[in-house]
């Protein structure tokens, strides 16, 4: 009986050894789905109704966080990333400091995100810079297309 088990474990048959990969190939489907649901996309909506400028020597933006939107329209007037009318600069003012209070909490540093139509006047967009200033946010990042060079 031992010497059958013997012949048996030691003799060259016909099966070979196979790794089974079905639970390497679920680990990974796991994995990509844990990375797939943990990703954030940088989504920043653009009001129809504004026209940024090209720019030649402009770069895409790494980094889309803290963003804290205002348009400024060809006519003069204010929109949130809600395409919201914003009527005056006090309510930018409170608007900055809403979202800044946000953006602290979630640990990023915060950054307004100003488009502006190139039809505009620029003393509109220093209304905004100067609003979100009073609010307490310093960085401006300034919306424009990026052309090919």
């Amino acid at each position: 009986m031992a010497s059958s088990k013997l012949r048996g474990s030691t003799s060259t048959g016909q099966e070979e050894l196979k790794i089974d990969m079905s639970p390497m190939i679920d680990m990974v489907f796991l994995l990509l789905l844990f990375f797939l649901v943990n990703a954030t996309a940088i989504i920043v909506k653009q009001d129809p109704k504004v026209n940024p400028p090209i720019a030649a020597n402009s770069r895409i933006a790494k980094d889309g966080t803290g963003r804290i939107v205002v348009n400024v329209r060809s006519d003069g007037t204010f929109t949130n990333e809600s395409y919201q009318e914003i009527e005056s600069e006090e309510e930018i003012t409170e608007l900055v400091k809403k979202e800044k209070d946000r953006i602290d909490q979630l640990g990023f540093k915060p950054k307004l995100h100003l488009r502006g139509d190139k039809e505009a006047v620029f003393k509109f967009s220093r209304q905004v810079i100067r609003a979100a200033a009073k609010g307490g946010v310093d960085q401006v990042v300034f919306a424009v297309y990026v052309t090919d060079k």
